[in-house]
């Protein structure tokens, strides 16, 4: 019997796969639609910094900017939105076919509203509703981050009807309080006589920097700890991450079992998937493959980026592993505590350290923007005066 693909066998375990990167040129060129032919990718995910590292590479945006400039846009913001909205168009048009053949349930690329709107609820529901107005595709999900001023504003969106994706997730608290305002966004929508089967959404949770976060502190405490502490410490090295995002998937599995969910499940609504981001690793120790590998199940999602999606093509091994050896996941985050490690402490620094990385690649493509456009009026021929 021939043995499936990798990435086939992981689509068939339940698992979607989507794209961490977003480029015109792997747009246009035809590559985007092969890999959803050839690797069953059905969806993409961008975010400020992929953006910036797009718009500052080579001439590919320069004659975009350039006119927009003759169109009389002189904000790098604008031009930037522009820009961006019209390379989410095109992705999004391409997974149309996914999305319709998926009846909605997939084919998705998104679009992240400013970082600096992260603390900012009205700003946030009211720069969503303009991109979700501006790009005007079905298969569009806003990105929302999920801090606390992020849950209100998820909330709202979804009873609006707009598909929104979660990011900067790490605490089990924190996607509790975003899993309840996608599930409360979904019964005013209902309420209001919206089809909730229309409305999607994916909580996506960052793993591979929790363990770069734990594991210096456990470097940190190796230098002064005894032998046996030592070992204990060496034996979660590196098992953290895995585990909290297990335990996350049980508490996804027990919310779509309540009454109320079915309740909604019952109109056709479809579940907040847990998207599983930040999946490459940081430590060159650990298999590249590793958080890939280890969170494969049902009615979830890994956002790969291309390196990832690639080694995965080569030699990814697919199992149910999500699931396996819960009682040793929840062992791991009860000696990480035991042993002083503090999960909260992490994961709630790692939400603001993600949202000012983010705000500094926002920073930085607004400059690249601005470069650009200099640049642009200092190759303009000038013109003699009349």
């Amino acid at each position: 019997m021939t043995k499936s693909p990798p990435l086939k066998a992981l689509a068939s375990a339940g698992q979607a796969i989507w794209l961490d990167y977003l480029h015109p040129e792997l747009t246009h060129s035809g590559k985007l639609a092969r890999l959803i032919a050839e690797d069953h990718l059905t969806g993409q995910t961008s975010n400020p910094s992929i953006f910036e590292k797009a718009i500052g590479d080579g001439q590919v945006y320069d004659r975009r900017i350039g006119d927009l400039v003759a169109e009389g846009l002189t904000d790098p913001g604008e031009i930037y939105e522009r820009l961006a909205v019209a390379d989410i168009q095109a992705a999004a048009d391409v997974f149309r076919p996914t999305f319709d053949r998926l009846r909605g349930r997939d084919g998705y690329v998104s679009l992240e509203v400013s970082p600096r709107l992260a603390h900012d609820t009205a700003g946030s529901i009211a720069e969503a509703r303009r991109l979700w107005k501006a790009v005007d595709r079905p298969n569009l999900m806003i990105k929302i981050p999920g801090t606390r001023e992020g849950a209100p504003a998820i909330q709202a969106l979804i009873a609006e009807g707009i598909n929104v994706n979660v990011t900067l997730l790490f605490g089990i608290d924190a996607y509790l309080a975003v899993a309840e305002a996608h599930t409360a966004g979904l019964e005013a929508h209902k309420a209001g006589g919206g089809n909730v089967g229309a409305v999607h959404g994916v909580a996506s949770f960052f793993v591979s920097r929790i363990d770069t976060a734990i594991d210096k502190q456990i470097d940190e405490k190796l230098k002064d700890a005894d032998p046996a502490t030592a070992e204990r410490l060496k034996a979660v090295r590196g098992k953290v991450a895995i585990a909290n995002a297990k335990m996350a998937y049980q508490h996804y599995l027990q919310l779509a079992s309540t009454e109320r969910w079915r309740a909604l499940e019952h109109a056709g609504a479809a579940p907040q998937r847990l998207l599983w981001a930040s999946t490459s690793t940081k430590d060159p120790a650990y298999p590249e493959l590793l958080y890939a590998e280890a969170l494969i199940g049902p009615e979830t999602v890994d956002t790969l980026p291309m390196k990832t999606l690639e080694a995965f093509r080569e030699h990814g091994q697919v199992a149910q592993t999500l699931v396996d050896d819960i009682a040793g996941a929840r062992r791991v985050l009860s000696e990480a505590e035991a042993l002083g490690l503090d999960l909260d402490a992490v994961t709630d620094r790692l939400v603001d350290e993600g949202v000012e990385a983010f705000e500094k690649s926002f920073a930085t493509l607004l400059q690249a923007v601005a470069d650009k456009q200099a640049q642009i009026g200092k190759d303009q021929p000038r013109r003699a005066s009349a």
